[in-house]
């Protein structure tokens, strides 16, 4: 059983989980709890393996969060301290603001997003369902913009730094 525990303080978080991270609006930190999740940062492991679901712990500063993406399982948002927004919609065009413990849950193939509406760091839990939860899918203007900051993905999804021509 101690195999399957992660005590908070030993977690080690990750600054660009995602490649959307390079962007200052999405700058933010993931701690992976369980199973690897759909994290495009190679160095990070989770101290739980995946038992059907992965669990993690964002902390994000007052006004970041994420750019709109997508996944083929399930995504649940609980924030355990501030107040958040989560976005969804093919561009975006829905929100709703949720505070301390609310939950939502978001169906495979909608695109969605967060952001930290409070006016500190917040943290907010994040799950998604499935053993295997594929890669994330982003909108194709985080991806340019991302590009631009000179980074990208290689075939398996991870961030890689983009060859300068």
């Amino acid at each position: 059983m101690k195999q399957r525990v992660a005590l908070f303080r030993d977690l080690k978080p990750s600054s660009r989980p995602l490649v959307d991270a390079v962007l200052p609006q999405y700058e933010r930190q993931i701690y992976q709890v369980i199973g690897g999740g759909v994290i495009e940062d190679p160095a990070m492991r989770a101290p739980i393996p995946a038992d059907g679901f992965h669990l993690s712990i964002v902390r994000c500063g007052p006004g970041k969060g994420t750019g709109l993406h997508n996944h083929k399982t399930v995504e649940v948002f609980m924030p355990l301290t501030g107040t958040w927004s989560v976005i969804w919609g093919d561009e975006g065009e829905s929100e709703l603001q949720i505070g301390q413990y609310d939950t939502i849950s978001i169906p495979p193939g909608v695109l969605r997003g967060f952001r930290n509406d409070s006016d500190h760091e917040a943290l907010l839990l994040a799950l998604v369902g499935g053993q295997d939860p594929g890669k994330v899918a982003w909108i194709p203007t985080v991806l340019e913009a991302v590009a631009q900051k000179g980074f990208g993905l290689d075939e398996k999804g991870q961030i890689v730094e983009l060859q300068k021509p």
